[in-house]
């Protein structure tokens, strides 16, 4: 792969200036009833609370959106559910990933089919591909449907990376055009900034603010479920190049993050901090997963407080 070309850095500022999915982003959950069923008027209500608050786009069914546990049926349910909540005020970006690529495959031509406006795909997580297979797997899902594509890296649940080269090589497919980015990687992350037009999404709020002055376009979030004013703050203060609202901001956020991501699974703690500001009743996720303790739950107010996001 060559430098950086006049043309790539080009392509990278024009994709910066519009991005293909906006700058603020929530990995949404999906709601439960008690029982465990679907309950797509909730989704509805935190996709509409989401937008409201400043999100151009929503990641469904990935993760955090519990998809290891939702049926096929029921990814495409959730995606018509949100699309009818938040109309053309935002991008519906459908989790399509899988460690199966025939199945990736599926699933992203029936969220072509419901509707939506992108597609995430994940790293194919347990079966450790070699990179010449990652590659492959990301590059069929792209030719399945004319929608773009976001690569999600994430090794720490997928036991590999995407390699740096292969985000490169990646690069050359004309609907792969975003990176969320859960890596952490530094260098590789520069690199392939210099070298491509893929545009960034940082995958990790504690490094929201990192990636966004390394140049990522914006975040796919977890914890913006209960910060997404701050966070577009955060991105519109970085933009406007005032470092110190960022760096405060940030540091606000400190705690929240902290309960969120650390205490537990993700969707678990989010679910649980929804709960407590009452955007959802029921904080049910499905197992394996198991709701937040009361202990947690203790843990997960007093940050909360501390991070001035409930009084």
């Amino acid at each position: 792969m060559p430098l950086a070309s006049n043309t790539a850095s080009s392509a990278n500022s024009a994709s910066a200036a519009k991005p293909p999915f906006g700058r603020l982003t929530t990995a949404m959950i999906t709601p439960f009833r008690p029982d465990g069923s679907l309950d797509l008027d909730a989704a509805q209500k935190v996709a509409t609370k989401l937008v409201d608050e400043g999100n151009d786009a929503l990641v469904v069914n990935g993760t955090t959106g519990e998809s290891p546990t939702t049926t096929d049926e029921e990814q495409v349910r959730i995606v018509r559910a949100v699309l009818e909540a938040v109309g053309d005020r935002a991008k519906v970006v459908a989790g399509v990933g899988t460690n199966n690529t025939a199945h990736s495959v599926e699933s992203a031509k029936a969220a072509e089919a419901a509707g939506a406006h992108g597609l995430l795909v994940v790293t194919p997580y347990y079966n450790k591909p070699p990179q010449e297979g990652i590659k492959l797997h990301f590059t069929t899902i792209a030719d399945a449907t004319g929608l773009p594509v976001m690569a999600y890296d994430i090794p720490s649940r997928a036991g590999v990376p995407i390699a740096t080269e292969t985000l490169l090589a990646l690069a050359e497919h004309p609907r792969i055009v975003a990176v969320k980015d859960a890596k952490g990687d530094v260098a590789g992350t520069t690199k392939v900034l210099a070298n491509s037009d893929l545009v960034y999404y940082c995958g990790a709020d504690e490094l929201n603010l990192a990636w966004l002055a390394m140049g990522a376009v914006g975040l796919v979030s977890v914890v913006a479920h209960v910060a997404s004013p701050q966070y577009r703050e955060l991105i519109d203060a970085v933009a406007a190049g005032d470092l110190a609202t960022a760096r405060r901001i940030d540091r606000q956020l400190v705690p929240a993050v902290e309960a969120i991501m650390t205490r537990t699974q993700g969707a678990i703690m989010v679910k649980a901090a929804l709960k407590l500001t009452g955007a959802i009743e029921h904080a049910t996720v499905r197992p394996p997963l198991v709701e937040a303790t009361a202990e947690q739950v203790d843990w997960l107010t007093t940050d909360l407080k501390t991070a001035g996001l409930i009084a």
